[in-house]
């Protein structure tokens, strides 16, 4: 080989490296947008859909799957050698996942933010008034709830980014978060993948970013808070762009004796159940983890309460449905989506 043609070999190897990569590019480019979708069940029973925007189809459900799995093995009081189910049990916990510490922050946050209205150690009080696994306790009185107050307040919880301490006896449950924050980790596992156009629901809670397969803000429904269970209506529809969206209620879950009605949702700051004229709040967030949290503690607070805390707090917005003094149901929803919600 003259040492002309030897000069010209690196010349012609990049030539050819650049014909191949704009070849790959030209390809990617002109392969297909897919709406991919994924189903399927987490946390017991609780329905998912997942929909993604990929170059040609791509099936993340085992990586889903997987990632919802890791979630509840962290934080399912319903498996009992789950992380949460072993602090529950021993008070003490060194953490073995990266999913424990933030729940924790995310809640001393609420909590501190709410006045204690938004509690994941409310578990005992939950229990007792008979709206968890162990059933309604008959003779419950004031001296019951006062007794059981004593294993309430998350401030008594210490923790740091490694270990955390509670007194014996407390329960924490983070049921009232759980739906959002795991929204959340799926984001998280999406975005990974350089995914930018995705909506994400579990169990009514949701997060998007981007846009469809039309390229237009996702549209969320928001059900009526006045249907049966077996019934579907929806009250509102949503333009919710690149934002998460929790719904609260009161209206299903309560039981009723001597026509007084005890609904699910209790003040964790007094112990007992909440008579506010508030049937549902939706609360707006960046992250799903956050507008599950307040969304809850907006059912304790009712419509002022609510209110102030979204006008402290800019990246919050909330539609609450209630009752006012008439019986009348009315609505009234923050500056911030008033303009992305129609209203059925």
């Amino acid at each position: 080989m003259d040492p002309e043609t030897r000069k010209k070999l690196p010349r012609i190897f990049f030539f050819l490296a650049a014909i191949i990569l704009l070849v790959k590019v030209v390809r990617d480019n002109n392969e297909a947008v897919v709406l991919n979708q994924v189903t399927g069940q987490t946390m017991g029973s609780i329905p998912y859909v997942i929909k993604y925007r990929t170059r040609g189809e791509i099936d993340y459900k085992d990586q889903i799957d997987s990632t919802l799995v890791a979630f509840n093995q962290s934080l399912s009081t319903y498996i009992p050698d789950s992380e949460i189910s072993r602090f529950n049990s021993n008070d003490t916990l060194v953490y073995v996942s990266e999913l424990f510490y933030p729940v924790l922050n995310k809640s001393r946050e609420v909590f501190t933010k709410t006045s204690g209205s938004f509690d994941p150690t409310i578990g005992p009080l939950v229990n007792a008034w008979g709206f968890g696994p162990m059933g309604r306790k008959e003779d419950l009185d004031t001296s019951d709830v006062s007794q059981l107050l004593n294993f309430v307040g998350f401030d008594k919880v210490v923790f740091n980014s490694e270990y955390a301490v509670k007194s014996s006896g407390m329960y924490l449950d983070f049921s009232a978060i759980a739906k959002g924050y795991a929204i959340d980790c799926i984001a998280k596992f999406l975005e990974s993948k350089d995914v930018g156009h995705y909506m994400i629901e579990i169990g009514g809670e949701v997060r998007t970013k981007g846009t469809n397969d039309k390229d237009r803000i996702w549209s969320i429904g928001i059900e009526d808070p006045l249907v049966e269970m077996n019934e579907q209506k929806l009250m509102a529809i949503v333009q919710l762009d690149s934002r998460s969206v929790a719904t609260s209620g009161n209206y299903r879950n309560y039981y009723e004796v001597d026509g007084q009605l005890f609904a699910h949702i209790i003040d964790p700051r007094t112990g007992f159940t909440t008579n506010r004229n508030i049937l549902s709040a939706s609360v707006f967030a960046p992250d799903c983890m956050t507008a599950d949290a307040y969304a809850t503690a907006f059912m304790v607070l009712g419509v002022e309460g609510s209110l102030e805390i979204c006008q402290q707090d800019p990246t919050l917005d909330a539609l609450l449905i209630f009752r006012n003094e008439e019986g009348k149901i009315e609505n009234i929803m923050t500056d911030g989506i008033a303009k992305s919600v129609m209203m059925q």
